[in-house]
């Protein structure tokens, strides 16, 4: 049965092959690495601050069976090497990079799958180009200044911008980008988390350092959303909330449910602000659900 020896090897040699190197195409001026997988409609995700492309590895896994699923890495985050000069920076940025990967990738109408900033990327690029969206996926999109307009909104903003936002900032500009992002990533979790991260995912999130590094150096890191831009959305929409999560994004996620007139909400068990990586299979399975069910 020498055919079977050979599919055991290619089988085995199939389990451990690398994952695939990205291509990287330039879209709005700036270099973004992007890997594809699958065929039929295109699913985009998009990462959080903290990560990129390889973020996605266990939704690609399963969505690219149904989906061509692209997954990249966002202008300030590994591996694009563009420059750190921006005082403008902010999710508008990335929106109008989204917008250009999308046309030059001569996709038509696109499926979204947004965490943390991706997600405000995702729903901002869907306000300013609404033909290119075929459904959102936003996974607590960090709308913090709108966040101010809620009761208990400016407390809540308040809280978050001088215990991270601020030392943070401080941080980076003192060159200690590992308190800096220790400040963000405790921050969004709890006390001690950066540290008790295994060494590998803590190198993986130095890398996308800068990404937080413009963000802090931005003259507007967090624009205004406009409600009324949302209530004229016509896409499908999800709005996923981490079970555990800090109140200043349940809240966002709330109101946003609302705001949006084709909305869902669901709710990730076990998880915190970073849903698709805390609870994986959790986070696939609703979205899965989502996308065959949006266009009933």
């Amino acid at each position: 049965m020498r055919w079977i020896a050979v599919l055991l090897v290619l089988l085995a040699a199939t389990a451990h092959a690398a994952p695939p190197e990205p291509t990287k195409i330039v879209a709005n001026g700036v270099e973004l690495h992007y890997i594809s997988a699958g065929t039929g409609e295109p699913l985009i995700l998009l990462h959080g601050g903290q990560g990129d492309y390889r973020s996605w590895e266990p939704q690609i896994a399963e969505l690219s069976r149904f989906y061509r699923v692209i997954s990249y890495s966002r202008r300030y985050n590994f591996p694009n090497q563009n420059p750190q000069t921006a005082t403008g920076f902010s999710v508008n940025t990335e929106a109008a990079d989204l917008a250009a990967l999308i046309k030059a990738l001569k996709l038509k109408r696109v499926n979204l799958v947004g965490t943390s900033m991706g997600a405000a990327t995702a729903l901002t690029m869907a306000v300013e180009y609404p033909k290119l969206v075929r459904s959102l996926v936003l996974a607590e999109p960090p709308l913090l200044a709108w966040a101010r307009h809620f009761p208990e909104g400016p407390a809540l903003y308040d809280d978050f911008m001088k215990r991270i936002q601020e030392p943070a900032r401080e941080a980076f500009a003192a060159g200690n980008d590992e308190a800096a992002m220790r400040f963000f990533v405790d921050g969004f979790a709890k006390p001690g988390r950066f540290d008790g991260l295994p060494a590998e995912v803590r190198a993986g999130i130095m890398q996308n350092a800068g990404f937080f590094r413009m963000m802090s150096r931005s003259n507007n890191p967090y624009p205004e959303f406009d409600r009324r831009a949302l209530w004229s959305l016509r896409m499908p929409v999800l709005v996923i909330t981490g079970e555990k999560t800090i109140q200043i994004h349940r809240r966002i996620d709330e109101e946003l449910t609302k705001a949006i007139p084709r909305a869902r909400s669901a709710t990730i068990p076990n998880a915190g602000h970073g849903s698709p990586r805390e609870n994986p299979n959790a986070f696939t399975e609703v979205v899965k659900n989502f996308l065959e069910t949006s266009g009933k």
